[in-house]
């Protein structure tokens, strides 16, 4: 059973930064990828950054390229987000995700577990 609890979100000024952190309660953390996805009120879902298991191999939306870094510590089966250099087009509500898949995926319906979501609001 994988549960995924997100954690870090918040109020920052544009410029600022966030770290976000997913916690993962499934005994296989390091077995499957884990992604980063967004959605701000009246859009849809979007990929924001993607981790294989081992960690090794990351992918990146081209809006968040050079700012954000996605990492992941399996011992403490946990995903981070750092974001640095925010923008008010950042905000929205930050979900990770659980892809027991081998290679990185950037859809939503690629994903086989979520979080609830934790709100980051970016002020200009």
């Amino acid at each position: 059973q994988v549960q995924l609890v997100e954690s870090g979100g918040g109020l920052v000024r544009a410029g600022g930064s966030l770290r976000l952190s997913c916690a993962d309660s499934g005994r296989t953390f390091s077995n499957y990828a884990m992604g980063w996805f967004r959605q701000a009120p009246g859009k849809e879902r979007e990929f924001v950054a993607a981790i294989i298991g081992s960690g090794g191999i990351t992918y990146y939306a081209d809006s968040v390229k050079g700012r954000f870094t996605i990492s992941r510590d399996n011992a403490k089966n946990t995903v981070y987000l750092q974001m640095n250099k925010l923008k008010p087009e950042d905000t929205a509500v930050y979900y990770c995700a659980a892809d027991f898949g081998v290679n990185i995926a950037t859809m939503p319906n690629e994903y086989d577990y979520w979080g609830q979501g934790t709100q980051v609001t970016v002020s200009s």
